[in-house]
């Protein structure tokens, strides 16, 4: 029978103490690493250019440097949900209109195209597209009704308990 080593584990004041590693900020993050691959491609595609398209490609870079610096100086924290509604909007009528105009555009293609095709027909043989447009569409329309479902301003609950009628009759007047 083997015994076991008697080890003695050391205390927890004797364990050795590491550094912790400096959380960074993603677009910091994004800056660095998108710096240190432009660099390098930069670096090494530059001399097989010709001049002037060389020239153009440096002063794209440093534009380049300057709006990732600034974006870098963007504190994600502090961006609020009210910050972020148009974008959330102009998605969804982005998605929505793209649905829209390509769908009229591909009736508009096939129509020209396959004269001879019923609609039946058209959209049996291209019904891939009509899914993805209408998925488009789609998507578009429940980001906006997302939207429109969202409070207009936060309710807390010790505003209106103290008030005669809660928030919902109040917004219906």
């Amino acid at each position: 029978m083997q015994s076991k080593p008697q080890g003695t584990s050391p205390e927890p004041s004797q364990l050795p103490e590491f550094a912790e590693p400096v959380a960074r900020k993603p677009l910091m993050l994004l800056r660095d690493t998108e710096r240190s691959l432009r660099v390098k491609t930069v670096d090494a595609i530059a001399p097989l250019l010709p001049e002037q398209v060389a020239v153009n490609l440096g002063e794209a870079s440093l534009v380049a440097e300057e709006s990732l610096e600034q974006l870098a100086e963007i504190d994600l924290e502090d961006i609020t949900d009210a910050d972020l509604q148009p974008a959330r909007l102009q998605v969804g009528m982005l998605f929505l209109a793209f649905g829209s105009l390509a769908m009229a555009f591909l009736a508009m293609v096939l129509y020209l195209t396959q004269p001879e095709l019923t609609v039946n027909e058209q959209i049996q043989h291209h019904w891939h597209q009509y899914v993805w447009f209408m998925g488009l569409g789609i998507t578009g329309l429940f980001v906006l009704g997302r939207e429109a479902m969202r409070p207009s301003e936060v309710w807390e609950e010790d505003d209106w308990l103290e008030e005669e009628e809660p928030p919902a009759r109040r917004r219906r007047e």
